[in-house]
C-alpha cells in the first residue's frame, strides 16, 4: 500500500511515521522506541542496525558507522569532510571518483561502502520496523532532508532509497514537514482571498539549524523563505562539554582522554545526558565515570550558568538565520502569527529565550519537538495516495539556492547564462527556454551563489542537447528546452525538442504566442534566449499534479508551434539529452549496490536463524534444569535425572566452548537429542495435570446422556418421539464409553507419576468426541409437528396453546427439545 512508510533521518536518530485511517502514528521498533538511532555495526557474520549496533559503540567502534547522513554527495578531499574525519572512530577511505567511502571489518574482510549503501542499510531496517508493525509489505515512503541539500546531496539520497528497495514519492524539507504538519489541522486559517498568516517554523536538531517562513491559508501552505546554519546543531554542544571535561580530567586525574577513542565516545555519551538535565535543572549537577581510563574512575560537575557563558559564541549564531529569514520574506515581526519550535536542542532554555528576544514574542511548543517532521511527512505521504481521502491543502516549497544555466556550443567560443530560479522561487516548477542554434550545444546547471552554499562545489550538472541541426534554408532552429525543478527538489532538462520547418500545404495548428527573435541567422544573436513560466507558484500545474502522483521527470512534450504562413508547416522532433549530473552513480554501480543489498539481507537473516537456533538450546537447557528440581521432580526416575543432568550440564560447557560458533543445523540436532529425553518428562507432567478434567468431562457426558436414555424409559414425552433403535445405540455407546473410562482409570492408577501414563488425554477427549457423534444426532433430532385445535381468538391474534407453546417453538415452528432440568444442555 502506498505511504506506509516515512522517515525523518536526523543526524542521529530516525523516526517513522505511518498514515493509517486513525489518523498519523508513529510506530515502535522492537524495542519499544520509537526512536531508531541512525547508527550500524558490522561483524564477521552480519550487520546490526538502530538500537543494537548503538549498544555496540563502544566496544566495536571502529566498525560501527554512526553520524555519515552529512557525507553524501562529498568528496573525501572536501575541507569539511576533513574536519569530521578526526572526530569519527571508524575509517573514511577514498573512492575512485574521489568520493567519500567507509572503511570496516565486515564478513572478516576489510570492505568499504559508499554513503549510499550506509544510508540504505540503515533504510532497510527502517523499512523492516515498519513491516513488522503493518503486518504488510511496504514500498512507497516519503524521507525528509534538510532544506539546505544541494542537488548532489539529494541525487546521492534517492540513490540510497533504490538500493533500500523503496521508491521514494517526495523528498521533503524538515521545515516544510513541519509546517504540514502544523497548517493542515487548523480550522481557523484565513480564506484563499483574505491575508495570509506567517508563522515561522525553528528546527535545530543534532547538527545543523533552519529556520523558514510559511504562509497559509485555507487548504494552503506556501514557503516564503528559508536559512540555515548547516553546522550548529545539538552537537556542538556536546562537543563544547567534551573538551571542558578532557582538560579537566587531565589536570586532575592526568589522563589524555582524546588519545583513547573507547574512552572518547563513553565521554560523549555522558556529555550528552548532562547536558539535557541542564535544560531541565539550574543547579550544579555531576558527571561520574567508572573505570573510565587506566581502572581509574573520574567526576566532575558543572551548571547551566557555566554552560551558558562557554557557549556564548555558539548561541550568538541563532540570531543570523532569524535575521535572514526576516530580511528574505520582507516581512515584519508584527506580521508574524507564531513562532514554531522543534529539534532537541531547542529544548536548551539559552536557544529558546534568544528566539523569543529576536522577535519579541513568546514561543510556541505545540508540535512535538522529535516526531512533527516525520508526521508531516507521513502527511505529505498520504496526499499524495490514492488509497488516503486527505482534505485539499497544497504545498508550494522555495528553491534554497538560486539556479543559473550557461549554453555553450560545441564549436564557436560565444557563451551566455540566464538565472532561471532566483532563490525562494516556488517548487516544484517548470520552465520552457528557447534557443536559436544551428548545431549541438552544452547546458551547464550551476548554483550562482556559492558564497551561500554549504557545499564547496557550484556545479549541478552538464547537458548536452544533441541533434541539432540548422534549417533547410540555412537558418537557425528553434530548439524548445524543458528545465524543471521537481518535487525532490533536483534539477533537470527534462526535455528539448527541435522546431522543424517544412514546406507544403497549411495546417489548422494552434500556436503558441511567443515574441519573434529578430536576425535568428546572426552568429552574436543565436544566443539569445526565451523563458516561459509553466505553472503558478501558487497553485500546481497539471502536470505537477500528475508528477505528484508518482511519476518521475519526465514531462509531456509541449505543442506543436506552427508557422502562420500558408505554404509552410512544422513539426516537433524530440532531442535526445546527455546528462552529466556532478557524483551521479552510474546505473551499473547502482544495480550491484542494490544486488549485493539483498545478498546482507540474506545473510542477516541467515545468521538470526542460528542465533535463534543457538539461543533455544541454552534456554532449554537452563529451564529444564531448572524443572528438573522443581515441577518434574515427581515426574521423574533417579536414573532419568541423573542422565538428564549431565547432558544439560555437558552441553552447557559446550555451547562456551566448541559450540560457540557452530552452523544452524548442528544447534538444531543438539536441542533435538536433548528433547529426546526432556519431553518424556515434560509429557507426563502435562499429562498428569490435565487428566483429571478430561475424565471428569467424560464422567459428565456419560451421566448426561445416560440420565437421558432413563427418562426415555420412564416414557418421558419428550423423548418419545425417538425410536428404540435409536436409544438402543445410544444405551450401547454409554456402556462402552463407561466402561473404557473404568477400564482406563484403573489401569493409570496402578502406574506412578514417574512412569509412562495409561492413558493419554487426547485419548480421552477423542472417546468424548466419540460419544457426542453418536448421541448429539438422536437427542437433537426435534419432535415431529402436531395439528392443534385452535380458537377462533387464537386465530386472528396468531398465538398456539397447548404444550407446544409451552415447550417453545424454533423460528420454523419445530419443537426444541429441553434436556433433564438442571443438567447440561446438549447441543
Amino acid at each position: 500500500a502506498i505511504c506506509e512508510l516515512t522517515e525523518h533521518i536526523v543526524g542521529s536518530n530516525c523516526y517513522i511515521a505511518v498514515a493509517r485511517s486513525g489518523g498519523i502514528e508513529t510506530i515502535a521498533n522492537e524495542y519499544s522506541d520509537r526512536c531508531t538511532p541512525a547508527c550500524i555495526s558490522l561483524a564477521s557474520k552480519n550487520r546490526t542496525i538502530g538500537n543494537a549496533a548503538k549498544s555496540q559503540i563502544i566496544t566495536n567502534f571502529k566498525n560501527t558507522v554512526h553520524g555519515f547522513k552529512k557525507f553524501h554527495g562529498r568528496a573525501v578531499d572536501d575541507q569539511f569532510v576533513q574536519g569530521e574525519k578526526s572526530k569519527l572512530p571508524y575509517n573514511l577511505h577514498k573512492l575512485d571518483n574521489g568520493s567519500t567511502g567507509i572503511k570496516v571489518r565486515y564478513l572478516n574482510e576489510d570492505k568499504v561502502f559508499t554513503i549510499e549503501q550506509m544510508t540504505a542499510m540503515l533504510l532497510t531496517k527502517l523499512k523492516e520496523t515498519s513491516e513488522h508493525a503493518l503486518k504488510k509489505p511496504v514500498v512507497d515512503c516519503v524521507i525528509s532532508v534538510p532544506s539546505f541539500f544541494t542537488d548532489v546531496e539529494r541525487r546521492s539520497l534517492m540513490d540510497a532509497t533504490q538500493i533500500a528497495g523503496l521508491n521514494c514519492l517526495r523528498l521533503i524539507n524538515d521545515t516544510t514537514a513541519v509546517a504540514l504538519a502544523y497548517g493542515i489541522y487548523k480550522q481557523d486559517l484565513p480564506n484563499p482571498e483574505e491575508k495570509p498568516r506567517n508563522v515561522v517554523f525553528v528546527d535545530i536538531g543534532h547538527s545543523s539549524y533552519q529556520v523558514s517562513i510559511a504562509s497559509f491559508n485555507k487548504g494552503k501552505l506556501k514557503v516564503l523563505a528559508t536559512a540555515f546554519d548547516p553546522y550548529l546543531g545539538g552537537r556542538n554542544f556536546d562537543e563544547l562539554l567534551v573538551e571542558y571535561f578532557c582538560g579537566d580530567f587531565k589536570n586532575r586525574f592526568k589522563l589524555n582522554v582524546k588519545d583513547n577513542p573507547r574512552a572518547l565516545l563513553r565521554l560523549y555519551q555522558e556529555c550528552e545526558k548532562l547536558k539535557k538535565l541542564m535544560s531541565a535543572n539550574s543547579s550544579d549537577l555531576p558527571l561520574n565515570i567508572e573505570c573510565f581510563m587506566n581502572d581509574i574512575d573520574v567526576h566532575g560537575k558543572m551548571n547551566r550558568v557555566q554552560f551558558e557563558e562557554m557557549c556564548a559564541q555558539l548561541l550568538m549564531r541563532v540570531e543570523a538565520p532569524l535575521k535572514s529569514v526576516m530580511e528574505q520574506s520582507k516581512l515584519s515581526r508584527d506580521e508574524i502569527y507564531a513562532i514554531e519550535v522543534v529539534g532537541g536542542a531547542t529544548r536548551i532554555p539559552a536557544i529558546k529565550e534568544r528566539i523569543s528576544k529576536f522577535f519579541g514574542k513568546d514561543i510556541s511548543t505545540t508540535l512535538n519537538a522529535d516526531e512533527a517532521v516525520a508526521r508531516g511527512c507521513a502527511l505529505q505521504c498520504a496526499i499524495l495516495s490514492p488509497a488516503f481521502k486527505v482534505r485539499e491543502f497544497s504545498i508550494t516549497d522555495a528553491v534554497p539556492f538560486p539556479i543559473t544555466l550557461r549554453w555553450k556550443s560545441q564549436t564557436d567560443e560565444s557563451v551566455g547564462e540566464c538565472e532561471v530560479y532566483s532563490k525562494n522561487h516556488a517548487a516544484p516548477f517548470s520552465k520552457v527556454i528557447t534557443f536559436h542554434k544551428k548545431e549541438p550545444f552544452d547546458l551547464e546547471a550551476f548554483y550562482s551563489s556559492p558564497n551561500e552554499l554549504p557545499y564547496p562545489d557550484s556545479r549541478i550538472g552538464r547537458f548536452t542537447i544533441q541533434n541539432v541541426v540548422p534549417q533547410p534554408d540555412g537558418d537557425s532552429s528553434k530548439v524548445k528546452v524543458k528545465v524543471r525543478v521537481n518535487m525532490h527538489g533536483i534539477f533537470s532538462v527534462s526535455s528539448a525538442s527541435l522546431i522543424e520547418k517544412q514546406k507544403g500545404e497549411a495546417e489548422d495548428v494552434q500556436m503558441e504566442t511567443e515574441p519573434t527573435v529578430q536576425n535568428e541567422g546572426r552568429p552574436e544573436e543565436q544566443n539569445k534566449m526565451q523563458v516561459d513560466q509553466e505553472g503558478q507558484g501558487d497553485q500546481p500545474t497539471e502536470e505537477e499534479k500528475m508528477n505528484n502522483s508518482g511519476n518521475k521527470d519526465g514531462d509531456k512534450q509541449d505543442q506543436v508551434a506552427s508557422s502562420s504562413k500558408a505554404n509552410t508547416k512544422v513539426k516537433s522532433v524530440d532531442l535526445p539529452i546527455w546528462a552529466n549530473t556532478t557524483r551521479q552513480l552510474d546505473q551499473d554501480v547502482l544495480n550491484n549496490f542494490v544486488d549485493y543489498e539483498k545478498k546482507m539481507i540474506i545473510q542477516d537473516k541467515l545468521e538470526k536463524e542460528r542465533n535463534d537456533a543457538k539461543n533455544a538450546v541454552e534456554e532449554y537447557v537452563y529451564e529444564v534444569r531448572d524443572k528438573l528440581c522443581g515441577i518434574y521432580e515427581r515426574y521423574v526416575t533417579e536414573d532419568e535425572s541423573n542422565r538428564l543432568t549431565i547432558m544439560l550440564e555437558d552441553t552447557e560447557i559446550w555451547l562456551y566452548e566448541e559450540g560457540e560458533d557452530q552452523e544452524k543445523e548442528i544447534y538444531q540436532d543438539k536441542l533435538s537429542e536433548l528433547k529426546k529425553f526432556g519431553e518424556p518428562i515434560e509429557e507426563r507432567y502435562r499429562e498428569h495435570e490435565g487428566r483429571p478434567r478430561a475424565f471428569d468431562e467424560l464422567g459428565k457426558k456419560i451421566q448426561l446422556f445416560m440420565k437421558a436414555v432413563d427418562m426415555y424409559k420412564q416414557k418421558d414425552e419428550r423423548y418419545q418421539h425417538l425410536s428404540a433403535e435409536e436409544m438402543s445405540v445410544v444405551e450401547k455407546s454409554v456402556c462402552e464409553a463407561l466402561g473404557w473410562m473404568n477400564t482406563k482409570m484403573n489401569a493409570q492408577s496402578k502406574l506412578t507419576v514417574a512412569q509412562d501414563p495409561a492413558v493419554k488425554v487426547a485419548e480421552i477427549i477423542q472417546k468424548i468426541q466419540e460419544l457426542e457423534d453418536v448421541c448429539h444426532p438422536v437427542f437433537n433430532r426435534p419432535k415431529p409437528k402436531t395439528e392443534e385445535p385452535v380458537e377462533e381468538g387464537d386465530k386472528n391474534n396468531g398465538a398456539h396453546n397447548g404444550p407446544a407453546a409451552q415447550q417453545g417453538a424454533d423460528s420454523k415452528g419445530n419443537q426444541q427439545m429441553k434436556p433433564p432440568s438442571g443438567e447440561m444442555e446438549v447441543d
